[in-house]
């Protein structure tokens, strides 16, 4: 086989992979109306589905470089993709809400290694000047899946059964698995650096900690369990800064937050995603549940949101470098957190076309809001420290993930049990998780755009002073 063509087949199995966990983070919303039904729980009881897997991709994503780096790329891919399978297969194989949720977190620590290891597979592989395009190429098969998700999440669940939207990833995965030890390169094994098994297990209890807080699973003394709770996660994450002072290589360095716009950009990553990643959830459920729509047709009502994201992404570039980072973020994440707000109207008498016109607003201006937080995060970091920022900053979105899908079903619970009606307490809630959106354009005007302006200020009077 030519180089070329082992590099097409590369990108091919790294594509696959990132479809896969993409298409598995979209294509559940659609059916958990129909799940709950057949595992006979309430619909909003099976958030634990959604938050297992995000949260045990958030606790693992840090691992996956340093496994790479000891056992070898393509032996870790190809586990990586093996029990991701396993995880589909327990899926739909589950009996109880227990037993699917035990298998969601086996399908999560799959899913945790799928891209950075792709990634990593990529970048050893492909010579620097098409790097670039080998990832652009990538990322088609990650806005692949939110597209294709909710409609064929709905379409299984209408025409066959819920059980195909996890046994999907089983011929994939096949494909894959023979792919990878017949076209995946050999990386062995490095020296790698020694992991920070403490670091990582003290971050990982304060993010298990805060996310059952939010939604603590018991039904006496609720309040007391949740402050415990948040108090456990307070502690844990104090605990890591005088540990990652000490430690010579700890999992994510302190000096990381003297760079700005990066602790700027995470916080207001974190509060921004809270309420967007709300949304997937919840409209489903809104649509099945309260608005009489089948699983087909909730999946391709969101199909107008995944459109307009991928036709909104060219406007990103443009806008930012007329506007600059600041004024974009402010004004962008307004309108994500209006047309969060804007979900509240819609009732059995909205227009198709009004419910159609929202989803598209949201759509594209939620993936210019992605693209450009991405970007204002991480661009200040230097090279030694990308690597690890990075780590940091995808664990802190799919906790935004988990932490949207908990707030979002809570607060539907809360108000529909407070006022008696289910219809309300959706429209609260698109409320509350709009102004928790809302709350992140006030973060991001502290954004710092300064830096590059002293510079060019800095040397103009150099030069006068010569």
């Amino acid at each position: 086989m030519t180089r070329d063509s082992s590099q097409t087949a590369l990108l091919r199995i790294v594509a696959a992979g990132f479809f896969m966990q993409a298409l598995d983070t979209t294509i559940v919303n659609t059916a958990l109306p129909s799940m709950a039904h057949s595992l006979r729980v309430a619909p909003l009881a099976m958030q634990p589905v959604v938050v297992a897997y995000t949260l045990t991709m958030a606790m693992l994503t840090p691992a996956s470089g340093w496994l790479a780096d000891r056992f070898g790329t393509r032996r870790v891919y190809f586990a990586a993709i093996l029990v991701f399978v396993l995880g589909s297969i327990g899926c739909a194989s589950a009996h109880t809400l227990g037993q699917l949720v035990v298998a969601r977190i086996l399908q999560g620590v799959g899913g945790s290694m799928l891209l950075p290891i792709g990634r990593l597979a990529v970048l050893r592989s492909v010579s620097g000047e098409q790097y670039v395009s080998a990832l652009a190429f990538i990322s088609v098969a990650g806005q692949l899946g939110p597209i294709v998700g909710p409609t064929l999440g709905g379409w299984f669940v209408q025409t066959i059964s819920w059980h195909w939207i996890f046994l999907i990833n089983v011929p994939i995965g096949a494909l894959g698995l023979y792919a990878v030890q017949r076209f995946l390169p050999a990386h062995g094994e490095t020296r790698a650096p020694p992991f920070d098994f403490l670091g990582c297990g003290l971050l990982s209890l304060c993010m298990i900690a805060f996310s059952l807080a939010i939604d603590a699973p018991v039904e006496t003394h609720r309040a007391a369990w949740s402050v415990g709770l948040f108090a456990l996660a307070a502690l844990s994450a104090l605990a890591y800064i005088p540990y990652a002072r000490r430690r010579r290589d700890p999992l994510f360095k302190l000096s990381l937050f003297s760079e700005p716009n990066f602790s700027v950009g995470l916080i207001g990553n974190l509060l921004c995603r809270i309420g967007s990643s709300a949304v997937p959830f919840l409209v489903p459920l809104l649509l099945q549940l309260q608005l009489g729509y089948s699983p087909l047709h909730s999946g391709l009502m969101m199909l107008p949101a995944a459109l307009a994201g991928t036709v909104a992404k060219p406007w990103i570039a443009p806008l930012i470098r007329r506007y600059g980072y600041d004024l974009f973020l402010l004004v962008n994440t307004v309108i994500v957190g209006l047309s969060i707000v804007a979900f509240a109207l819609i009732s059995r008498g909205t227009p198709l076309v009004v419910e159609a016109a929202i989803l598209a607003v949201f759509g594209a201006a939620n993936s210019m809001q992605f693209a450009a937080m991405n970007s204002v995060t991480l661009k200040g970091l230097s090279h030694e420290d990308a690597g690890s920022g990075n780590s940091l900053f995808s664990m802190v979105q799919m906790l935004a993930i988990g932490l949207g899908v908990s707030i979002g079903g809570g607060l539907v619970n809360l108000f529909s049990a407070q006022w008696g009606s289910a219809t309300l307490g959706f429209r609260l809630s698109f409320v509350c998780v709009g102004a928790i959106t809302l709350v992140s354009a006030w973060v991001f005007r502290h954004l710092d755009e300064a830096p590059a302006a002293r510079a060019v200020r800095a040397q103009a009077t150099q030069g006068a002073g010569r």
